[in-house]
């Protein structure tokens, strides 16, 4: 029966997987990780199956995953993944003044939880210098049940979050060193050390770009919402700009929230 439903699913959504983002996220942008002072500056993605409609501008990579679609008919070519991202990375970037990160593009293709190591002085840093996965099937189980997902709200129209750029570079190395922390939690299963690298990156987010969490669109007090979980379980973080998802770690159940399965 589960095989049936997850078949009639993938039929309405395609079966190309989604990607969360955890700590780390900016440093994939050349213009903050120019600043790390120690580089490479890490961030953590982490591939998932497609097993219910995800929000639109909510920081999970609908955008990136609705350009794969179309440019592999629906479905993963079996090539080479750093081509892949590549060639994902250009079909979506082509022509913008902003590009996305290619943290998107491996967090869609890559598999299992990766870390992705960035430095400027290779390849501009637009792509990681390193890529650390893990695809072991109890870490993938494991973080599966301790991150709890909130539907909090989608980015505003008119939103744009780098109207205010506070590149301190000691905040950066501090951002690129949370998602070094984050990966190692995730690896040794360490729920207490998972939740402080996330409370710390979004310490770093509202210290380099304030408007991830504050803008004059946003109607919701994000910065409010985030103390309370953070205060009563491990660590929270939002899945990214303007709100999206709030990831909640905590070995026990949340309350309105749900779970994902890890794609290994």
């Amino acid at each position: 029966m589960k095989s049936e439903q997850q078949s009639a699913i993938t039929d309405v959504l395609g079966p190309l997987p989604y990607r969360l983002a955890l700590a780390g996220g900016w440093i994939d942008q050349p213009f903050v990780s120019k600043h790390n002072p120690s580089p490479p500056g890490s961030m953590v993605v982490v591939g998932v199956e497609p097993q219910f409609w995800f929000m639109e501008r909510a920081g999970i990579c609908i955008g990136t995953r609705h350009i794969a679609m179309k440019l592999w008919k629906g479905k993963m070519p079996k090539r080479d993944p750093e081509q892949l991202v590549q060639e994902l990375y250009e079909a979506e970037n082509v022509g913008k003044a902003e590009p996305s990160g290619s943290q998107d593009m491996i967090g869609l293709v890559y598999p299992g939880v990766n870390r992705l190591d960035y430095d400027f002085t290779h390849k501009g840093g637009i792509f990681p210098k390193h890529i650390e996965s893990n695809n072991d099937p109890q870490v993938a189980r494991w973080l599966g049940s301790v991150i709890h997902l909130l539907p909090v709200n989608q980015r505003p129209e008119g939103y744009n979050p780098l109207e205010t750029k506070n590149l301190d570079s000691k905040w950066i190395r501090r951002l690129g060193q949370s998602g070094k922390d984050c990966y190692d939690a995730i690896v040794a299963r360490d729920v207490t050390a998972l939740g402080e690298s996330m409370n710390e990156c979004m310490r770093c987010w509202e210290a380099i770009l304030p408007g991830t969490v504050r803008h004059r669109t946003i109607r919701i007090d994000l910065p409010g919402l985030l103390r309370y979980y953070q205060a009563r379980y491990p660590g929270a973080m939002y899945s990214g700009c303007g709100g999206g998802y709030l990831y909640v770690v905590s070995d026990e159940p949340v309350p309105g929230a749900f779970h994902v399965n890890v794609r290994i």
